[in-house]
């Protein structure tokens, strides 16, 4: 993982820790918050966040700066999107993504 992704690792987590049921787990070669078995969000090698934002937030999310769809291979995943790392910057930007990953997260059943 690259000092961006560390750095924002560390960032998501000084963030998500006063949340019960919050854990962290090695996912897709990374990092990933997850809510009660439940993926939050994810740390991009380069340093960009994989976001959860679920099916009814997907389009609004891509219409949103520095947000594209998450492809692996040729498969595009629905209800996740990357966010650039510039986006996240700043705390307004980290808080307004990590919140918005958290809600879709608290929505689900706990596994």
């Amino acid at each position: 993982m690259s000092q961006a992704a560390d750095d924002l690792s560390d960032r998501i987590r000084e963030r998500l820790a006063p949340i019960p049921g919050v854990a962290e787990q090695k996912m897709f070669g990374g990092r990933a918050f997850m809510l009660d078995g439940n993926m939050i969000c994810g740390i991009m090698k380069d340093g960009g966040l994989l976001a959860r934002v679920g099916k009814d937030g997907y389009d609004a999310a891509l219409a949103l700066p520095g947000c594209q769809p998450m492809t692996m291979g040729a498969k595009t995943m629905s209800g996740f999107v990357v966010v650039d790392g510039d986006v996240l910057d700043t705390e307004e930007g980290l808080a307004q993504w990590v919140d918005r990953c958290l809600a879709f997260a608290a929505t689900l059943p706990p596994k």
